[in-house]
């Protein structure tokens, strides 16, 4: 009983020294070069990747809950995977839309900020 006590204080830790911090665990920095060289810059630009996945995944599921149900086969393995399919093709498609959707935004704010800028500086001019 008394052992468990022991343990289960705070004091009992492995650190002697109480005023020495914990050691720290240091964390390298990543460099963003080697990504952009592997994947040609397109790092940034998910909407090219997942429409073309969601599209695939999705007709794959059209297919297979298609064969499901032709089969009669309404709550077996292969309609549920055919319906986690047609799900997952939506969701990747509804995921590729809100990516263009937010990097569009982005691209008229920097074309909205990039002209003020413009007609601030042409404004000194004059």
């Amino acid at each position: 009983m008394e052992n468990e006590r022991k343990l289960s204080r705070p004091e009992a830790n492995n650190n002697n020294n109480k005023n020495e911090p914990p050691p720290s665990v240091s964390i390298p920095l990543v460099n963003d070069g080697p990504l952009t060289a592997a994947t040609g810059g397109t790092e940034l630009s998910c909407f090219r990747c997942t429409l073309p996945f969601g599209v695939v995944v999705l007709i794959a599921g059209i297919v297979v809950t298609a064969v499901a149900y032709s089969l009669n086969s309404h709550g077996s393995t292969i309609s549920h995977f055919g319906l986690a399919l047609l799900s997952a093709g939506v969701a990747l498609l509804g995921l590729s839309a809100a990516c263009w959707k937010l990097r569009s935004e982005k691209k008229k704010e920097e074309r909205r900020r990039e002209s003020q800028a413009a007609l601030v500086t042409n404004h000194r001019i004059v």
